[in-house]
């Protein structure tokens, strides 16, 4: 297997740490944890600031001075695990990943320095403000296209499927480049995509999702090929016209990599962020009638959220050497989940850490994205779009309220959060 392998399982796991407490039940996948993470990530935290939790094979590291030392330390701490699944895969869902013609590699957020590095300045380009501002005549007539669809159909509404999982995916498609004419296909590859990685499928599950995955890689190659023979304003069009005019810098491999990686992980969260964010705001109605009299305080209340009600709680790394973490000696080869859910509410951090407020004066010292070379690359872009998605639902839907007494559930994974369903009011 190739140590780049864009996908890997590891199933050799070093046992717990001498010393280090064991807890043998818990698991971000239990149903309370997914329902409601906040409470009990701080109760364990406090319990056990770093434990190894026995269900998955992984130590649990819960403060935020330490989560911010192993991002920053990434010899120790490498990001290659990033994007494996979490449990063994089925046979079935394994041979249909080995064919031949699947074999994208490690570029973006699971590949290690320094090739990370070497990588990242050509996608960190795309990234720039320019096509920030390339995009956001399309973000904005598309968020008012949906809402011109919603306000037809009338109140109440579903919002995921009315607006906050088509505007993050067809988004993320314009700025890749894929062509408008197959947004309903790729969604439809990409929309169980953090089963895999982040989840724990059934095993006719995986193989569906490794069916969609190996479809999705070719469609990628395909297109970055159709590319190199007619370029566009786009981000595939700069990474293949960086590729020719640096070919020992980034090979072609990597950039149908990049593109397909991207386009997985460039819409998920913000989906869920979009939905975060009125779930922490609307209920709130004071807060919701500040931001329709004020926008210019949506950028922090977005920070805020993110530290709140996160997206993605979660983070991996796995240790490449015997390294100390929280007083234990642990081995190379160790599992790390980092616990963003307890960091982003520690009382030591943030003053009254379980209250929302859009006021927050150090609300983005949230570790929602990271820190370090690995920071999130699309973090301005997330931010981005959802700014102007609340922005845009304050201006034309200012009695948008919450549809009472829902009860919510999530898609269980270990990472991201957002609910499944969010049914809104004007």
């Amino acid at each position: 297997m190739s140590a780049n392998k864009y996908h890997q399982e590891r199933l050799e796991r070093p046992p717990a740490p001498p010393g280090c407490p064991v807890h043998e039940s818990w698991s971000p996948l239990d149903d309370d944890y997914l329902a409601e993470p906040y409470r009990i990530a701080t109760e364990l935290s406090a319990e056990h600031p770093v434990f190894y939790a026995e269900s998955l094979g992984y130590l649990v590291v819960s403060e935020m001075a330490e989560i911010e030392a192993i991002f920053t330390d990434h010899e120790t701490f490498a990001s290659v695990n990033v994007q494996d699944p979490v449990f063994p895969l089925d046979p079935a869902a394994q041979q249909v990943l080995a064919a031949d013609d699947f074999d994208p590699v490690a570029v973006m957020s699971n590949r290690p320095e320094p090739d990370h590095g070497r990588i990242r300045q050509y996608t960190r380009q795309g990234f720039s403000n320019r096509r920030l501002k390339t995009l956001e005549p399309y973000v904005r007539r598309r968020t008012h296209e949906l809402i011109d669809s919603m306000t037809q159909t009338g109140s109440p509404i579903e919002l995921i499927e009315a607006l906050a999982f088509p505007l993050p995916g067809e988004t993320v498609f314009r700025f890749i480049g894929f062509p408008e004419s197959d947004d309903e296909l790729l969604k439809g590859w990409c929309g169980d995509r953090k089963a895999f990685s982040w989840g724990r499928p059934t095993g006719g599950e995986q193989v569906q999702i490794a069916q969609n995955m190996l479809a999705y890689w070719r469609y990628c190659r395909r297109f970055t090929a159709s590319k190199r023979a007619e370029r566009g304003d786009d981000f595939a069009s700069e990474l293949i016209t960086a590729q020719e005019e640096n070919p020992d810098d980034m090979t072609y491999r990597e950039v149908e990599s990049v593109i397909y990686g991207l386009s997985f992980a460039g819409h998920e969260a913000v989906t869920a962020l979009i939905c975060n964010t009125l779930m922490c705001i609307l209920p709130r109605r004071d807060v919701w009638a500040e931001i329709c009299a004020n926008p210019g305080l949506i950028p922090n209340a977005i920070e805020e959220v993110l530290r709140y009600n996160s997206s993605q709680i979660s983070w991996r790394r796995l240790t490449t050497k015997e390294t100390t973490i929280g007083g234990y000696t642990v081995p190379a080869g160790t599992a790390v989940f980092l616990n963003f859910a307890s960091a982003n509410r520690q009382s030591d951090v943030f003053d009254d850490p379980d209250r929302f407020d859009i006021h927050r004066v150090n609300a983005n010292r949230h570790i929602s994205f990271g820190k370090g070379v690995h920071y999130c690359l699309g973090a301005r872009f997330a931010k981005f779009e959802t700014e102007i998605v609340t922005e845009i639902l304050a201006e034309r839907l200012p009695t948008l309220r919450m549809v009472d007494h829902q009860v919510f559930s999530y898609f269980p994974n270990i990472t991201f959060r957002g609910p499944n369903e969010l049914q809104v009011a004007w």
